[in-house]
């Protein structure tokens, strides 16, 4: 936790609702999510109970499994849930776009538009890729054949939570996690992963403050638990019960009616919580690196979809190459969400300049037309002292560029009490002359970081033949010696 976010929470504490962490949304809504509510059985790590999803506040369905460890019903299940999260994603693709062709000459297309899912928590999001696990192998023949859409399914779900791995995609969320990005509250971390009383904190009923309003969340009479876990009392005294009764009926429609009834009243607080929650996400102005981030989730959508029906069921565990791929993947994604979200955002980048990786101030001093003849070509080399009082922990010689426009680039040169000296080295055109504006004068604010959003070119890995038989490659060709010999007749 940064010294900012801490002083959000006391602040929150202090006042009785939440303070922002940041000034834009660093996340894309789409205009139609499809929002899924699920429950499980309590016990049972892979048993589903319900799921309510929808892409409109009044226009949600309730799936419930009436008896959960009945293999049948749960597949009867996911054939339902694949018909409708397959008939989300097919309509959310949006009017294909063509780009310029790529490197290799070959024509390219993006789809307009990307399904985006949504859960309440992170359990929802480990629920969805469980699901897609124990669904995406199954087997449409034979005895224990399932409806052709459940590996289907399976399959989708399983590139919706590995999307959700990278970091800025919006194609997979938790309501819990996009809200603590943009909101601080009087809270532990803890007590914010439950969805009502994070919304306790940030949009309080009338005549509550966040405090009252969170306490109130606790009670689970009043405010149900966002699932997949559903509460002990419920399970107990309600749920248990009633599936109970459907055995003993028979599967009777009227008995399935009452657990669904009971099933609803647990899951509809939820709904109605989640889609508060887009709300006010949606109120936020988007930040400016939000759309090119979603680009790239709408790239690898398209890419997935075309290449759907070519490819197989994803592993189960990935091979050491593509998972070390995969790793630095991921890594290089962390390094530029974290630069593009404080470029976007002044209060995401105080954290930083807090910890030392980024200063602001004035500039004092400024030699816009200074060359570096020290060369064969003279180069434009201007030099410029920012006078900050942030506490700078880069070394001499560290790369940085302005927050305000991240192609301005320099070097620092010299720190001391009056500041920092930099010798800008990129982003003032292409003359011995400096275009207009792109130098910063005298008594302007400037702020310099030294995050970047990378340009790391292509990584290198070697193929899974070229790595020993420890990482998958072929065993090594075994050729006895005299020694072997030796020791085996003896």
């Amino acid at each position: 936790m940064s010294a900012l976010s801490s002083l959000a929470r006391l602040q929150a504490a202090a006042a009785g609702i939440a303070q922002p962490l940041a000034t834009v949304r660093h996340w894309h809504v789409s205009g139609a999510p499809l929002v899924l509510v699920p429950l499980k059985l309590a016990g049972e790590a892979a048993a589903p109970l319900a799921v309510m999803l929808g892409s409109a506040p009044d226009d949600a369905t309730l799936l419930v499994v009436p008896q959960p460890r009945n293999r049948d019903l749960r597949f009867a299940f996911a054939a339902s849930l694949a018909k409708l999260v397959l008939n989300h994603i097919e309509t959310s693709r949006g009017p294909v776009e063509e780009l310029p062709p790529g490197k290799d000459g070959e024509e390219r297309i993006r789809y307009g538009d990307a399904p985006q899912l949504l859960v309440p928590n992170r359990g929802g999001v480990a629920f969805l890729r469980m699901v897609g696990r124990s669904t995406r192998f199954r087997s449409t023949e034979g005895p224990y054949a399932v409806d052709p859409a459940v590996p289907v399914l399976g399959r989708w779900l399983t590139w919706f939570a590995d999307r959700h791995d990278h970091p800025g995609s919006s194609l997979l969320g938790a309501v819990t996690e996009l809200l603590r990005l943009h909101w601080a509250t009087g809270q532990s971390s803890l007590e914010d992963g439950n969805l009502a009383a994070l919304m306790g904190w940030i949009d309080p009923p009338d005549g509550l403050d966040g405090p009252a309003a969170a306490a109130r969340a606790e009670d689970p009479v009043v405010c149900p638990p966002a699932g997949p876990t559903t509460d002990p009392t419920f399970d107990n005294e309600v749920l248990a019960p009633a599936i109970a009764g459907y055995d003993r009926s028979g599967g009777a429609p009227a008995a399935e009616e009452r657990l669904r009834a009971a099933v609803a009243s647990q899951i509809t607080p939820t709904w109605d919580l989640m889609w508060r929650a887009v709300e006010l996400l949606r109120a936020l102005p988007e930040g400016a690196s939000v759309p090119r981030r979603w680009e790239r989730d709408r790239d690898a959508f398209t890419y997935y979809h075309q290449t759907f029906g070519e490819a197989y069921p994803q592993a189960r565990r990935d091979p050491p190459v593509r998972a070390a791929r995969r790793l630095h993947d991921l890594e290089r994604a962390q390094d530029a969400y974290d630069a593009q979200r404080a470029f976007d955002d002044p209060l995401v980048m105080a954290e930083h300049r807090l910890a030392g990786q980024a200063f602001g101030g004035t500039v004092t001093e400024c030699d816009p037309t200074r060359l570096d003849e020290t060369g064969k070509r003279p180069k434009l080399r201007p030099l410029l002292r920012v006078g900050t009082r942030d506490p700078v922990r880069l070394d001499v010689g560290t790369t940085v560029c302005s927050a305000a426009r991240p192609a301005l680039k320099g070097r620092i040169v010299e720190l001391d009490d009056g500041g920092v000296l930099l010798e800008l080295t990129g982003g003032m055109g292409r003359k011995l002359t400096p275009e207009a504006g792109a130098v910063p004068e005298v008594g302007d604010r400037v702020c310099f970081t030294s995050l970047t959003e990378g340009s790391f070119g292509v990584a290198r890995f070697p193929d899974r033949e070229d790595t020993p038989w420890t990482h998958g490659g072929p065993p090594v060709e075994y050729v006895p010696t005299d020694e072997d010999a030796e020791e085996e007749w003896s």
